[in-house]
């Protein structure tokens, strides 16, 4: 078997000699170059399987060099060598094309694990794919829109690098499966995805969960605890909304990404880590670093590339296969025969704006589902709010817009969110009509126009006994 070569480009003789040695224990073969000219006359001369590149170099820089190898050789990985801190040229060196870098000094154990992701990847790329079965991926990300396929496409590049990537987009849009697929088509495919919801974690226990702790560090630290960072080891750490991060949390997130390593609160020594930021929020992050509430050299460190996931007004073509999809995905939890949409249904349907997207979709249509006679869906079954609706179009002669299938008053609540005001409107009809028929419910069911079933799943949805 071949040896994988490595063209290593430094003008610090100790450094080259360093990763020589380092990469030679590896059983990599390595050629290591001081100049941008002698790294332009190696890449002419051999393929090699990765290269790591010095920013500053005598007649040039490194950058040149990134994107000498991304236009003639794009398959091959690149990694900047960058001084300590320098977290400018590392960004710059990822926009350009560059797989990650590494600091000086460098950490062995952080360069192995570098190197080895590295030339997974260039074997993937060899033999024409990513980790993940072909089709894997598309097949969960449904709609055949313009937009879709150019979200699966970029999905695909992004996958073969480790740049940190911004996912941006409404809620419900599927920001976390975009995420996993960037994941599962990427050379830490084998590796963690570890998914956290950065608005979910109470700001004290913040530093704890992210970087773990020693026993005895505070009140309750009872056990050695692992954090979100080393248990993505070797993986992607999925940052959700990651707009709600505090301040102090987010000057600690940074240095952590900075330095790739952390520090377990009580622990006197930093643990490297190898771990890809993904993240993503719903928010606009750029306006609130205009405001002061998200620190700017983070914002540009999480968002060396964007991702925009388009919400589902801007992909209409896609709802009919989206609720295709969910109605047969409602029967294998039901084990019931599939539901099919009436066209009223549908043009309801289409006419909706879906502010909460594809999730509003799937819980329109499982509330559809208990609430409709058979298997049949007709609009008055989707139950759409009124002010929703497309304002301005014109239903099409014989057909019915979610305007005309909907019972719901148009005002929300001024306090509460749209589905909030919903369910306190249906639980105030329920328990109404539950009293005035003595607690009968198949009289309350026909008190209320609707069927038993869906009776007893607004019971269990609401939290009514």
């Amino acid at each position: 078997m071949t040896a994988q070569t490595v063209l290593v480009i430094d003008d610090e003789r100790d450094i080259r000699e360093l990763l020589t040695i380092t990469l030679g224990r590896m059983d990599l073969q390595v050629d290591a170059v001081g100049t941008v000219g002698d790294a332009r006359r190696a890449l002419a001369e051999r393929t090699y399987d990765l290269c790591f590149t010095d920013m500053r170099l005598p007649d040039g820089n490194g950058q040149e060099v990134i994107e000498l190898i991304a236009s003639e050789h794009p398959d091959m990985p690149v990694a900047m060598i960058t001084a300590y801190g320098n977290v400018d040229a590392a960004v710059n060196a990822l926009k350009a094309g560059a797989f990650d870098f590494v600091s000086k000094p460098v950490d062995i154990q952080m360069l192995r694990g570098l190197v080895r992701t590295a030339l997974r990847l260039a074997e993937e790329k060899r033999n024409g794919g990513a980790t993940a079965a072909p089709g894997d991926g598309g097949n969960r990300l449904i709609g055949d829109s313009a937009a879709m396929q150019q979200v699966r496409a970029t999905i695909g590049k992004l996958a073969r690098n480790q740049a940190p990537v911004y996912i941006a987009g409404e809620s419900g849009v599927g920001k976390e499966l975009v995420a996993r697929l960037i994941h599962e088509q990427g050379p830490r495919a084998s590796g963690p995805f570890v998914p956290v919801n950065c608005g979910a974690i109470p700001s004290e226990l913040m530093e704890s969960e992210f970087f773990g702790h020693r026993k005895g560090s505070f009140t309750g630290a009872s056990a050695d605890k692992e954090g979100l960072f080393q248990a993505a080891q070797g993986g992607t750490l999925f940052l959700d909304e990651v707009a709600e991060l505090p301040l102090h949390m987010q000057v600690k997130l940074l240095r952590a990404i900075q330095e790739k390593a952390v520090r377990p609160i009580g622990g006197r020594d930093e643990i490297p880590v190898d771990v890809r930021i993904l993240s993503a929020t719903h928010k606009n992050l750029g306006q609130l670093v205009e405001q002061g509430q998200f620190r700017q050299d983070l914002f540009y460190r999480i968002n060396v590339i964007e991702l925009r996931v388009p919400p589902l007004r801007e992909r209409r073509g896609d709802v009919p296969q989206l609720s295709a999809f969910i109605l047969k995905a409602l029967a294998g939890k039901s084990g019931e025969p599939v539901g099919q949409l009436a066209p009223a249904a549908r043009d309801a349907l289409a006419a909706y704006d879906f502010p909460g997207n594809v999730r509003e979709l799937e819980n329109v249509l499982e509330r559809a589902m208990a609430m409709c006679d058979g298997h049949t869906i007709e609009a008055v079954d989707l139950m759409l709010p009124q002010r929703s609706a497309r304002v301005g179009t014109e239903p099409l002669a014989g057909t019915t817009t979610a305007t005309a299938a909907t019972p719901v008053p148009a005002a929300a609540g001024a306090d509460g969110g749209l589905d909030d005001y919903i369910s306190n409107l249906e639980r105030t009809a329920i328990v109404k009509a539950l009293e005035e028929s003595r607690y009968n419910k198949t009289a309350a069911a026909r008190k209320l126009g609707i069927t038993f079933r869906a009776l007893r799943y607004k019971l269990k949805k609401l939290g009514i006994d």
